[in-house]
């Protein structure tokens, strides 16, 4: 709460997504031709919705043919034998709604240096790889010559025969912390200012005479009157009590040290302002990133102290994840504390509502990964070569905490040749980009954490095409009917986002009561005929 005067009053930062969010409800209810214009949105969120769910749950009874087009397969089929290596590297269409609706919000920047990164990983040094040995993957069938898995995360031998996508994970991760830090780096004098208009009224009360009043400044300027602002002792008062129930937490649940829990609550706290600055500025937040700088932190701390590799990995997972959570929970406040400034309501009502919507999201979260676990299980298996949910980010988590335990860091040489080549790439770029290039032009330059994302994702480029996908129809669609986006664009992708989440918790129930498409679905266009949804 008291970072919405410093992000959002001082420094006043955009926050793109919440500013959309504002106007939306802004235009639901405002001008003339509001019930008009409201009435048009609310018609295309629900058809745009209604057909997504619908869409995500027929889907699952004919994947081949209405959701995953193996195209490659099918060419490989018909006598084409070397476009297999096509399906192989997972260049496989999908019409998920979910992502081409993501497409339709984000700059064609983001969605291009999506595409970019994984045609760089998973067409040009994927490939490379297999070719001169440096990496290895297995057969699915002698019956399909060629038809290799890449995916696979087991670890037996991991310096001397990885695969693919344990090889990609380390330049993926240098690409994100190394683009992270360059930004941060280019940007240093707004970090300053930020630390210091955040220590500005501290620093006031030390110099204050007494009886002396000091105005505040027009840049500081809070147009909330007092009584609908949050006392001080409420925010201060909800930080000791939830650092307190951290620290008991993972004292007598994961028999960690009181110490270390508060150390990295403050790591958190630092690592929370990148975040929310990332967010304020481009919208995006390197939440995977910043857990990461924990863990190799503390995972140093651990090792120093003597900790077996097992409970070192436990110690700094759980550092990197209150990390993670600090920075998207203060980065997603933020943003609803933006769309309130926007809309005029009070920060009070706003928090009220925020930790009603915490408290609910702690129990729906579990019952949800509950509901999932049960009805796909690979998701917690680590050898599955096809899943539902690829979850890049987990095995992210996992090399870090593994490299960060070991005696010797189980990193193959090729695959840290090239993470420091890019890293270094990406360093120049980014000076080049703030050095020399005006700043309408910046968008010119690849955005390097979508290409690190690429990376860490595994050869499953399905993601990446469908949101440039749906940036192209966008960029279309603005420069086309610009109206027509102005009132159908957001409401369109945020059902289409919405939609595909609640179908699959459909599928997932229909799983369970075993009456999905697992079981009453065809495999027809799915490759070796077996069922792929």
């Amino acid at each position: 709460m008291p970072l919405r005067r410093l992000y959002i009053l001082k420094l006043k930062l955009t926050f793109p997504s919440s500013v959309a969010t504002a106007y939306t409800i802004h235009s639901l209810h405002v001008g003339t031709h509001a019930a008009a214009i409201a009435r048009k949105k609310t018609w295309a969120l629900a058809i745009s919705f209604t057909i997504s769910i619908l869409w995500r749950v027929v889907s699952e009874y004919a994947p081949g043919i209405m959701w995953d087009w193996h195209w490659s397969w099918w060419f490989y089929r018909a006598g084409w034998k070397w476009i297999i290596c096509a399906e192989s590297w997972g260049w496989v269409w999908e019409w998920t709604p979910a992502f081409i609706g993501c497409g339709l919000l984000v700059p064609m920047n983001s969605s291009a240096s999506f595409v970019g990164g994984a045609l760089l990983a998973w067409a040009i040094i994927g490939p490379a790889l297999v070719a001169t040995g440096k990496a290895f993957g297995e057969s699915y069938s002698s019956q399909y010559p060629g038809y290799i898995d890449y995916s696979n995360m087991v670890l037996s031998d991991p310096i001397h025969t990885p695969s693919p996508e344990y090889w990609m994970i380390w330049p993926g991760c240098l690409l994100l912390l190394t683009s992270s830090v360059a930004e941060i780096a280019a940007n240093y004098k707004t970090i300053v200012t930020a630390f210091s208009v955040l220590l500005e009224p501290a620093m006031r009360r030390l110099r204050l005479d007494k009886g002396r009043v000091y105005e505040k400044e027009d840049g500081f300027y809070d147009p909330v009157p007092e009584d609908q602002q949050t006392p001080w002792w409420m925010w201060v008062g909800g930080l000791i009590a939830s650092t307190i129930l951290t620290m008991c937490v993972m004292k007598y649940q994961y028999g960690q040290n009181p110490g270390i829990t508060l150390l990295s609550i403050i790591f958190a706290f630092i690592f929370s302002l990148v975040g929310a600055e990332c967010v304020g500025r481009v919208s995006v937040n390197p939440v995977t990133t910043l857990g990461n700088f924990s863990q190799l932190i503390f995972g140093g701390i651990s090792k120093g102290s003597g900790l077996s590799p097992t409970k070192n990995q436990l110690n700094n997972g759980l550092t990197g994840m209150i990390t993670l959570a600090a920075a998207e929970q203060c980065s997603d406040m933020l943003g609803d504390l933006k769309a309130t400034h926007l809309l005029g309501a009070a920060p009070r009502v706003q928090l009220y509502a925020q930790c009603f919507g915490a408290l609910i999201s702690i129990f729906l979260s579990t019952a949800m990964y509950v509901v999932f676990s049960k009805a796909y299980p690979c998701i917690n298996t680590l050898s599955s070569s096809s899943c539902a949910f690829a979850a890049p980010d987990v095995k992210s988590w996992r090399a870090v905490s593994i490299a960060v335990s070991d005696s010797s860091l189980p990193v193959p040489l090729s695959s840290g040749i090239v993470a420091l080549v890019l890293g270094g790439l990406v360093l120049v770029c980014t000076y080049v980009k703030y050095r020399y290039i005006p700043a309408e032009k910046h968008h010119w330059f690849p955005n390097w954490n979508a290409v690190g994302i690429a990376f860490v994702l595994g050869p499953t480029n399905t993601y990446p095409v469908a949101m440039l996908f749906g940036s192209i129809i966008a960029f279309m669609w603005r420069r086309r009917f610009p109206n027509a986006w102005f009132v159908y664009g957001y409401a369109v992708a945020a059902g289409m986002i919405a939609g595909e989440g609640l179908g699959g918790i459909v599928d997932a129930v229909l799983e369970i009561a075993k009456v999905s498409g697992s079981v009453y679905g065809t495999s027809v266009g799915c490759p070796m005929n077996e069922y792929c949804g």
